[in-house]
Protein backbone atom coordinates (compact mmCIF):
# COMPACT_ATOMS: atom_id res chain seq x y z
CA UNK A 1 0.00 0.00 0.00
CA UNK A 2 1.17 3.23 -0.99
CA UNK A 3 1.67 6.20 1.63
CA UNK A 4 0.21 9.43 0.66
CA UNK A 5 2.23 11.31 3.21
CA UNK A 6 4.55 14.28 1.90
CA UNK A 7 7.16 15.69 4.10
CA UNK A 8 6.09 19.28 4.27
CA UNK A 9 7.88 22.38 2.60
CA UNK A 10 11.09 23.19 4.11
CA UNK A 11 11.31 27.19 3.76
CA UNK A 12 14.80 28.43 2.96
CA UNK A 13 16.83 30.46 5.19
CA UNK A 14 19.74 32.89 5.18
CA UNK A 15 22.22 30.15 5.29
CA UNK A 16 21.09 28.60 1.97
CA UNK A 17 18.65 31.02 0.65
CA UNK A 18 20.79 34.62 0.19
CA UNK A 19 17.82 36.16 -1.30
CA UNK A 20 16.20 36.07 2.28
CA UNK A 21 16.42 39.09 4.07
CA UNK A 22 15.27 38.74 7.48
CA UNK A 23 15.25 42.56 8.40
CA UNK A 24 12.73 42.73 5.64
CA UNK A 25 9.08 43.47 7.60
CA UNK A 26 7.43 41.05 4.32
CA UNK A 27 9.00 39.59 1.80
CA UNK A 28 8.39 36.72 -0.76
CA UNK A 29 10.35 33.99 -2.39
CA UNK A 30 9.10 32.70 -5.85
CA UNK A 31 5.49 32.90 -4.28
CA UNK A 32 2.67 31.54 -6.15
CA UNK A 33 -0.86 29.92 -6.15
CA UNK A 34 -2.18 28.36 -8.53
CA UNK A 35 -6.10 27.27 -7.88
CA UNK A 36 -5.99 25.18 -11.41
CA UNK A 37 -8.51 27.96 -13.08
CA UNK A 38 -5.96 30.64 -14.27
CA UNK A 39 -6.95 32.61 -11.18
CA UNK A 40 -5.16 33.34 -8.28
CA UNK A 41 -0.90 34.22 -8.43
CA UNK A 42 0.79 32.41 -11.53
CA UNK A 43 3.12 34.09 -12.03
CA UNK A 44 6.00 33.79 -8.64
CA UNK A 45 6.58 36.99 -6.99
CA UNK A 46 9.64 37.76 -5.54
CA UNK A 47 8.83 41.03 -3.46
CA UNK A 48 10.40 42.53 -0.37
CA UNK A 49 8.55 45.46 1.63
CA UNK A 50 10.49 47.15 4.63
CA UNK A 51 9.35 48.32 7.57
CA UNK A 52 7.65 51.81 7.88
CA UNK A 53 6.20 51.62 4.28
CA UNK A 54 2.71 51.55 3.69
CA UNK A 55 1.91 49.40 0.58
CA UNK A 56 -1.26 50.24 -1.66
CA UNK A 57 -1.88 46.52 -3.34
CA UNK A 58 -4.38 47.96 -6.10
CA UNK A 59 -5.64 45.67 -9.24
CA UNK A 60 -8.90 44.72 -10.92
CA UNK A 61 -11.02 42.19 -9.38
CA UNK A 62 -9.35 38.68 -9.90
CA UNK A 63 -6.23 40.01 -10.19
CA UNK A 64 -4.82 38.19 -6.84
CA UNK A 65 -4.65 40.75 -4.54
CA UNK A 66 -7.00 38.56 -2.01
CA UNK A 67 -4.51 35.18 -2.90
CA UNK A 68 -1.32 37.42 -2.26
CA UNK A 69 -2.59 38.53 1.16
CA UNK A 70 -4.13 35.20 1.96
CA UNK A 71 -0.49 33.59 1.13
CA UNK A 72 1.37 36.53 3.44
CA UNK A 73 -0.83 35.98 6.00
CA UNK A 74 -0.12 32.03 6.77
CA UNK A 75 -3.93 31.78 6.25
CA UNK A 76 -3.27 30.09 2.57
CA UNK A 77 -0.87 27.35 1.22
CA UNK A 78 1.64 28.16 -2.03
CA UNK A 79 1.60 26.40 -4.94
CA UNK A 80 5.12 26.97 -4.78
CA UNK A 81 7.57 29.45 -2.68
CA UNK A 82 7.26 31.22 0.93
CA UNK A 83 6.30 34.56 2.55
CA UNK A 84 8.06 35.46 5.40
CA UNK A 85 7.09 38.22 8.09
CA UNK A 86 9.87 39.64 9.90
CA UNK A 87 11.96 36.92 8.57
CA UNK A 88 9.50 34.35 9.87
CA UNK A 89 7.79 31.77 7.53
CA UNK A 90 4.46 32.09 7.17
CA UNK A 91 1.69 30.94 9.50
CA UNK A 92 4.49 30.47 12.09
CA UNK A 93 3.67 31.13 15.72
CA UNK A 94 6.57 33.61 14.98
CA UNK A 95 4.91 35.24 12.10
CA UNK A 96 1.37 35.27 13.57
CA UNK A 97 2.93 37.06 16.38
CA UNK A 98 3.86 40.04 14.43
CA UNK A 99 0.93 40.07 12.02
CA UNK A 100 -2.34 41.34 12.32
CA UNK A 101 -4.60 40.26 9.31
CA UNK A 102 -8.40 41.97 8.77
CA UNK A 103 -10.15 39.97 5.81
CA UNK A 104 -12.87 41.92 3.31
CA UNK A 105 -15.07 40.18 5.79
CA UNK A 106 -14.40 40.66 9.70
CA UNK A 107 -14.98 36.93 11.35
CA UNK A 108 -17.38 38.16 14.58
CA UNK A 109 -18.97 35.97 17.64
CA UNK A 110 -22.39 35.86 17.54
CA UNK A 111 -22.69 36.13 21.57
CA UNK A 112 -20.07 38.86 21.94
CA UNK A 113 -20.93 42.24 22.52
CA UNK A 114 -18.57 45.10 20.65
CA UNK A 115 -16.90 45.99 24.16
CA UNK A 116 -16.42 42.22 24.58
CA UNK A 117 -14.70 41.34 21.40
CA UNK A 118 -12.11 43.84 22.11
CA UNK A 119 -11.35 43.03 25.42
CA UNK A 120 -10.80 39.44 24.13
CA UNK A 121 -9.00 40.22 21.69
CA UNK A 122 -6.29 42.54 23.48
CA UNK A 123 -6.31 39.95 26.63
CA UNK A 124 -5.87 37.08 23.81
CA UNK A 125 -2.66 38.54 22.55
CA UNK A 126 -1.65 40.08 25.86
CA UNK A 127 -1.93 43.85 24.94
CA UNK A 128 -0.67 46.10 27.64
CA UNK A 129 -2.62 49.27 28.77
CA UNK A 130 -5.20 48.67 26.50
CA UNK A 131 -8.34 49.91 27.74
CA UNK A 132 -7.90 53.53 27.09
CA UNK A 133 -6.47 53.08 23.43
CA UNK A 134 -9.59 50.85 22.82
CA UNK A 135 -11.65 54.07 24.18
CA UNK A 136 -9.37 55.94 21.61
CA UNK A 137 -10.42 53.61 18.85
CA UNK A 138 -13.90 53.33 20.00
CA UNK A 139 -14.20 56.93 19.95
CA UNK A 140 -12.91 57.87 16.30
CA UNK A 141 -14.71 55.44 14.57
CA UNK A 142 -18.08 56.57 15.89
CA UNK A 143 -18.95 53.59 17.90
CA UNK A 144 -19.59 54.79 21.54
CA UNK A 145 -22.96 54.91 21.87
CA UNK A 146 -22.56 50.84 20.53
CA UNK A 147 -20.32 48.87 22.75
CA UNK A 148 -23.10 47.20 24.06
CA UNK A 149 -24.37 45.76 21.53
CA UNK A 150 -23.71 42.63 19.03
CA UNK A 151 -21.28 43.56 15.98
CA UNK A 152 -23.01 40.45 14.60
CA UNK A 153 -26.01 42.42 14.22
CA UNK A 154 -24.47 45.17 12.73
CA UNK A 155 -24.50 46.56 9.01
CA UNK A 156 -22.09 45.83 6.85
CA UNK A 157 -20.22 49.69 7.47
CA UNK A 158 -20.20 49.15 11.45
CA UNK A 159 -18.96 45.17 10.99
CA UNK A 160 -15.88 46.69 8.83
CA UNK A 161 -15.06 49.13 11.88
CA UNK A 162 -15.62 46.63 14.28
CA UNK A 163 -12.81 44.59 12.45
CA UNK A 164 -10.55 47.11 12.10
CA UNK A 165 -10.84 48.18 15.62
CA UNK A 166 -9.94 44.93 16.54
CA UNK A 167 -7.02 44.60 14.39
CA UNK A 168 -5.33 47.58 15.65
CA UNK A 169 -6.12 46.71 19.44
CA UNK A 170 -3.63 44.08 19.22
CA UNK A 171 0.32 44.31 19.09
CA UNK A 172 1.38 43.72 15.50
CA UNK A 173 4.51 44.78 13.21
CA UNK A 174 2.95 44.28 10.02
CA UNK A 175 -0.94 44.44 8.78
CA UNK A 176 -2.26 43.18 5.52
CA UNK A 177 -5.66 44.97 5.26
CA UNK A 178 -7.75 43.63 2.19
CA UNK A 179 -10.81 46.16 1.13
CA UNK A 180 -10.87 48.04 4.72
CA UNK A 181 -12.82 50.97 3.18
CA UNK A 182 -15.41 49.44 1.52
CA UNK A 183 -18.66 50.21 3.32
CA UNK A 184 -17.20 52.83 5.65
CA UNK A 185 -18.63 56.41 5.22
CA UNK A 186 -17.07 59.52 4.83
CA UNK A 187 -15.91 59.47 8.61
CA UNK A 188 -14.72 56.42 8.92
CA UNK A 189 -12.83 56.72 5.34
CA UNK A 190 -10.80 59.89 6.95
CA UNK A 191 -10.33 58.15 10.18
CA UNK A 192 -8.68 55.36 8.92
CA UNK A 193 -6.32 57.19 6.11
CA UNK A 194 -5.22 59.05 9.75
CA UNK A 195 -4.44 55.86 11.55
CA UNK A 196 -2.71 54.39 8.77
CA UNK A 197 -0.56 56.73 8.39
CA UNK A 198 -0.11 57.03 12.48
CA UNK A 199 1.24 53.56 12.55
CA UNK A 200 3.16 53.69 9.28
CA UNK A 201 4.88 56.79 10.84
CA UNK A 202 5.68 54.54 14.35
CA UNK A 203 7.51 52.05 12.48
CA UNK A 204 4.98 49.23 11.74
CA UNK A 205 3.91 47.97 7.84
CA UNK A 206 0.79 48.43 5.93
CA UNK A 207 -0.05 46.69 2.95
CA UNK A 208 -3.73 47.29 2.10
CA UNK A 209 -5.86 46.11 -0.56
CA UNK A 210 -7.57 49.07 -1.87
CA UNK A 211 -8.44 51.60 -4.75
CA UNK A 212 -8.85 54.00 -2.23
CA UNK A 213 -7.32 57.41 -3.90
CA UNK A 214 -7.41 59.06 -0.55
CA UNK A 215 -4.94 56.65 0.79
CA UNK A 216 -2.61 58.02 -2.15
CA UNK A 217 -0.71 61.23 -0.38
CA UNK A 218 -0.02 58.79 2.90
CA UNK A 219 1.14 55.74 0.72
CA UNK A 220 5.09 55.11 0.29
CA UNK A 221 4.32 52.17 -2.94
CA UNK A 222 1.94 50.82 -4.57
CA UNK A 223 2.14 47.31 -6.14
CA UNK A 224 0.03 46.71 -8.86
CA UNK A 225 -1.36 42.89 -10.07
CA UNK A 226 -3.39 41.88 -13.08
CA UNK A 227 -3.76 38.13 -13.82
CA UNK A 228 -2.21 37.04 -11.13
CA UNK A 229 0.95 38.58 -12.34
CA UNK A 230 3.09 41.19 -11.07
CA UNK A 231 2.11 44.38 -13.31
CA UNK A 232 3.62 47.39 -11.32
CA UNK A 233 5.74 48.14 -8.32
CA UNK A 234 6.88 52.12 -8.30
CA UNK A 235 5.06 55.32 -6.42
CA UNK A 236 1.38 55.57 -5.62
CA UNK A 237 -0.14 58.05 -8.16
CA UNK A 238 -3.64 58.59 -8.49
CA UNK A 239 -2.95 58.44 -12.75
CA UNK A 240 -1.48 54.75 -12.02
CA UNK A 241 -3.94 53.73 -9.27
CA UNK A 242 -6.68 54.25 -11.91
CA UNK A 243 -4.67 52.55 -15.12
CA UNK A 244 -4.11 49.57 -12.43
CA UNK A 245 -7.54 49.25 -11.93
CA UNK A 246 -8.35 50.04 -15.41
CA UNK A 247 -10.90 52.85 -14.65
Amino acid sequence: MTSAFKLPKQPPTTATEPRLDPAAALQTLDLAKDYGDGMGLTTALDIKIGAGELVMLVGPNGAGKSTFLGLASGMLEATTGWAFVQGHPAGTVEARAALSYLPDNPVLYDDLSLSEHIEYVARLHQTVEWEEYADDLVDMFGLSERVDDLPSRFSRGLKQKTGLILGLIRPFRVMLVDEPFVGLDTPGQETLVQIMSDVVAQGATIVCSTHQLDLVPSATRCIGLRDGELAYDGPATEAKIRELVGA
